[in-house]
């Protein structure tokens, strides 16, 4: 099973749900294309205007929520509503699994700079079992995380009588996934089933000794409660035209936002992505072992469609950095999940995809193919 690579990227066609064409270009770089040449960015403007009117209050209340963890991304959206649209944004922030200094400081510069702030926190023991059984059973530790980030916003929305929340990006059109979801403003009530209420069967948890109330704050409300509120999640993506870089220059102008003190991340070049949870390099490097592509890829293949480096420049740096093992984080990562040295190399050799994996003259693990 050979990969197939982009011809205007780095991406692998082993990333779920990606699409290449017949030109052999991912749907990824296809969508961005449109964004120079097809979308109507001043119609949509309009658009985020008329929908922010509608939902804008004048007594005080919060009017929308923005899930944030403080990186450049989040605090751009929530600065922005804020300070532009003149919204009264509550960020909503769902604790990753142990801060790094730089992900707090980034965290309480967000604060700081005039957004106020929920933030949810797992009990420790919980979270940690969780992060092992999903890790086990998945090969990705950051399920509890994704669990948290999608459910949290929306029953801090119905707590405060907030029907509006309004995400980042759409990653599935943004980095590659599913292209029927081009067009979509974000996800209505009707939407909710397929991509608010799946992945946690509470009888499926049961069964590794999770409890019904130890999976509350992971779970989505209920559809009734969510019909009730009428509650709306809608992509800044869709409105607005998404360039991380620029969210980055923006966060450290206006929310004293920092990048990487290191000068990069494990398994990668990139500074100022992805830098508040400790244990963020393994979940790029399971996927890494199960689809043979990692945390430099994504970095390389969306830097280049913002044509801030060449494909030629992309490929270099994914041959340098993609295949990095994070030795930096992995005695916390093992003392986290309560791994003994030989369940830890278990779970590696399990989730190594050897399709993609051989082992070189010197009996070590290397990829079988990359980008070129």
């Amino acid at each position: 099973m050979r990969p197939n690579y982009c011809k205007k990227c780095v991406m692998s066609d082993q990333r779920p749900r990606i699409v290449f064409d017949a030109e052999g270009v991912c749907s990824a770089c296809r969508y961005w294309e449109k964004k120079d040449v097809v979308i109507d960015w001043e119609k949509r403007e309009k658009e985020l205007v008329e929908l922010l009117n509608r939902h804008r209050r004048s007594d005080g209340r919060f009017d929308v929520v923005v899930p944030s963890s403080g990186g450049k991304d989040s605090a751009y959206v929530a600065h922005v509503l804020k300070f532009r649209y003149n919204m009264n944004p509550l960020t909503v922030t769902w604790s990753p699994h142990l801060y790094t200094t730089i992900g707090w400081e980034n965290f309480q510069g967000l604060i700081s700079s005039g957004l106020s702030n929920v933030l949810g926190t797992p009990d420790r023991v919980t979270h940690a079992k969780l992060t092992r059984v999903c890790t086990d059973q998945f090969g990705d530790p950051f399920q509890p995380f994704i669990y948290g980030q999608v459910n949290f916003p929306l029953r801090i929305a119905l707590a405060y009588d907030i029907p509006l929340i309004m995400d980042g990006e759409n990653g599935e059109v943004e980095y590659g996934g599913e292209e029927q979801t081009e067009n979509l403003r974000g996800f209505s009530i009707d939407d909710a089933e397929s991509f608010w209420f799946s992945g946690l069967p509470v009888e499926f948890w049961k069964d590794f000794g999770f409890e019904s109330k130890d999976l509350y704050y992971y779970q989505s409300p209920k559809l009734s409660e969510m019909r009730e509120k009428n509650i709306e999640r809608h992509f800044f993506s869709y409105y607005k035209y998404w360039k991380p870089q620029d969210h980055f220059y923006y966060a450290m102008e206006n929310t004293n936002f920092l990048p990487n003190p290191a000068g990069r991340s494990e398994g990668t070049y990139s500074k100022y992505a992805s830098l508040d949870d400790k244990i963020d390099p393994f979940h790029f490097y399971y996927m890494l072992l199960k689809f043979g592509i990692g945390r430099a890829t994504s970095d390389a293949a969306h830097e280049i469609r913002e044509g801030l480096i060449t494909r030629d420049e992309g490929v270099e740096l994914v041959r340098k950095f993609d295949a990095e093992f994070p030795a930096k984080s992995r005695e916390v990562f093992m003392t986290y999940c309560g791994y003994e040295e030989s369940d830890f190399l278990a779970s590696i050799d399990k989730w190594r995809n050897t399709d993609l994996w051989e082992k070189d003259s010197a009996g070590n693990w290397v990829l079988k193919y990359q980008v070129e």
